[in-house]
C-alpha cells in the first residue's frame, strides 16, 4: 500500500453543495438565505450569545458567588492520624516534614489540625493552624502546639 492508492472509506465523502448557482440546481434565487434581514446580506456575522432579541443567557440568570481574595485553603489532618505516625514511628515530635515523608500531605499545602480521634501520645505538633478541640487536646496530654507562620 502506497500514498497515492489511499482512497476515502465509501459513503464517508459528500460532494458540497453549490449555493447561489442557478434555478435549476433548487439552491438559487435566495439561496437558503430567505427573504431580506441582517443573515440574508453577505458579511453577516451573529453576536456571541445574541438569540434573536429574547434576553440573552448571560443576563437572564443572576450573578452568583463571591471569591474572597484573601481565602486560604487548608489541609485537614487529625489527631487519630497524628496519633497513628507517632506510634508508628515513635516520634515525639511531628511537624510538616514528618507529615509530607508519610505521605499525608504533599508539595507546599498549608495544614490544619483538626480535633477527631484521640491522642494518647505527649507529642509537639508543629502546623499552620489548630481547631481549638485539636489544640485542647494535645496540651490534655501535655503536649505543644505550636502555629508556623
Amino acid at each position: 500500500m502506497k500514498l497515492h492508492n489511499l482512497k476515502p472509506a465509501p459513503g464517508s465523502t459528500h460532494s458540497r453543495r453549490r449555493l447561489g448557482r442557478g434555478t435549476g440546481s433548487g439552491l438559487g434565487g435566495t439561496s437558503t438565505r430567505g427573504h431580506k434581514g441582517a443573515k440574508a446580506r453577505s458579511g453577516y456575522k451573529r453576536k456571541i450569545g445574541f438569540e434573536g432579541g429574547q434576553m440573552p443567557l448571560q443576563r437572564r440568570v443572576p450573578k452568583a458567588g463571591f471569591k474572597n481574595i484573601n481565602h486560604k485553603e487548608y489541609f485537614a489532618v487529625n489527631l487519630s492520624t497524628i496519633q497513628a505516625l507517632a506510634e508508628q514511628k515513635q516520634l515525639t515530635k511531628v511537624g510538616i516534614e514528618e507529615l509530607r515523608e508519610a505521605g499525608l500531605v504533599s508539595g507546599k499545602k498549608l495544614i490544619k489540625i483538626l480535633g477527631n480521634g484521640k491522642l494518647t501520645l505527649k507529642v509537639d505538633v508543629e502546623a499552620h493552624a489548630f481547631s481549638k478541640t485539636a489544640e485542647e487536646a494535645i496540651k490534655a496530654v501535655e503536649g505543644n502546639a505550636t502555629i508556623i507562620k
